[in-house]
């Protein structure tokens, strides 16, 4: 059983300078190589990263970064995917947006680059390759969130919390953790963190998918409807149904949107404008 670190106010150091690691599950070395392992601040040696490879879930994965002795001294937890990319600057930018949040919420649980606000639309920027667009709207300050993309989290390693194993399988653990903060009287928000997620193309929501789906359903009954990046969970998991025959409907058109995954991360980021998100002395 994994015991739960005591949650501790976050201290006024580590909101000036909190140390960061990185997490991430990794099934393709490739991939984790061509995009998440070229971002500058990891390229640099100066930030620890932790790959947990051959774990049954993502649940599971994460929690093994967090206890690995590379996250000991970490003040923020990245959880990222293999297919991310995090642009030239991107660790200033997380550090800025982690003081922000914090002169907000002392006790603040997350931080994510796209979540779903209380009002079900999806805050971010990131490029997403499998659609070929920009997703999310910017929130001018970090703005409380019902459930996270899973592409990339921070988790303020003070706040406790930990992953759900009995959650199955690689989706829905953005939602699940959120709500799992919200029941420990944690909030969770989206910031303005600009990411690349090279990702290939969905074609439909499959039966890994709805396994997690419905896991979550039943935990978080009390709590439904909740909003999802993907589609909204219900009390009877309808609206999973009618997700699963919108994107049939729609598969041809989105799999013409969709580009290239194998491309130069660095391709995305500078048709993004985001070749160097370095916060300015303004912000």
């Amino acid at each position: 059983m994994n015991e739960r670190p005591a949650r501790e106010p976050l201290d006024a150091a580590a909101a000036k300078a909190p140390r960061l690691g990185v997490v991430t599950a990794c099934n393709d070395r490739a991939t984790l190589e061509r995009n998440l392992m070229r971002s500058p601040m990891l390229a640099a040696g100066d930030v620890p990263v932790e790959i947990v490879e051959g774990a049954p879930s993502a649940a599971v994965a994460y929690n093994r970064g967090m206890d690995a002795p590379a996250m000991a001294e970490v003040d923020l937890v990245i959880f990222a995917h293999q297919d991310v990319f995090l642009p030239q600057g991107w660790d200033a930018l997380l550090r800025l947006r982690a003081a922000q949040t914090a002169a907000r919420d002392p006790d603040w649980a997350m931080l994510g680059c796209y979540g779903v606000a209380m009002d079900v639309m999806g805050r971010g920027p990131v490029w997403s390759s499998s659609i070929g667009a920009i997703v999310g709207r910017p929130p001018p300050e970090p703005e409380p969130v019902q459930s996270y993309d899973e592409m990339l989290m921070v988790m303020r390693r003070g706040c406790g919390l930990r992953f759900d194993e009995s959650l199955p399988g690689f989706h829905m653990y953005g939602t699940d953790i959120v709500q799992e903060a919200a029941a420990r009287g944690l909030r969770c928000y989206a910031a303005a963190l600009p990411a690349i997620h090279n990702d290939g193309f969905h074609p439909n929501l499959g039966p890994d998918f709805a396994a997690a789906y419905h896991h979550v359903r039943r935990k978080w009954r009390a709590r439904l409807p909740l909003w999802t990046p993907v589609t909204k969970v219900s009390p009877w998991g309808l609206a999973l149904r009618r997700s699963v025959r919108a994107n049939l409907r729609t598969l041809e058109a989105r799999r013409a949107m969709a580009q290239p995954p194998e491309r130069d991360p660095l391709f995305y980021a500078e048709l993004c404008g985001w070749l160097d998100v370095t916060p300015s002395a303004a912000e």
